[in-house]
């Protein structure tokens, strides 16, 4: 979905990362867990940290900060799982996004979002759906389906259980 697409005021739940404050849309988030033991799997990407046990089902999690480039998340008090569901090739999947914190949740109406910047064909980012802006403050607002995409993805096999 586009800037474009936007046409009504939307609620966004904010959380950070190294400094930085991201957004996503609130229909994606099922929940926002307590860091808790993840089980890490062998032969996956430095950024896929490995699987939780939520309520009996399997649940990848992905360190964003690592997808993103950034050093690793580091456990503090305030570091969470925001529990996403994500369309993976027609297929809704539900997957954990490490954040080092969450902030709350916002309304942006239309003319608060601005389309992401172009950043050259060498840099991709895709992923940002947008810029929000509240007060004097940016927040990337992240398109979560193309941030967790098959392309970025690759290699990883999703557990059966995984999926909704």
């Amino acid at each position: 979905m586009s800037v474009d697409a936007i046409t009504e005021i939307r609620q966004y739940l904010t959380f950070k990362l190294d400094g930085e404050v991201f957004a996503l849309d609130v229909a994606t988030v099922r929940e926002v867990l307590d860091f808790t033991t993840v089980t890490k799997i062998p032969r996956t990407p430095e950024f896929m940290r490995g699987v939780i046990n939520l309520r009996g089902s399997v649940v990848p999690v992905v360190d964003l900060r690592l997808a993103f480039g950034m050093t690793a998340t580091e456990k503090t008090v305030s570091t969470c799982i925001i529990v996403v569901e994500v369309c993976l090739e027609g297929e809704t999947n539900i997957m954990g996004a490490l954040a080092d914190s969450v902030e709350e949740v916002i309304d942006l109406e239309p003319d608060q979002i601005q389309p992401a910047p172009k950043l050259g064909t060498s840099i991709k980012a895709d992923f940002i759906r947008g810029m929000g802006k509240r007060d004097t403050q940016f927040l990337m607002i992240l398109d979560i389906d193309r941030v967790f995409s098959a392309e970025q993805l690759a290699g990883l096999q999703l557990p059966a259980h995984a999926a909704a």
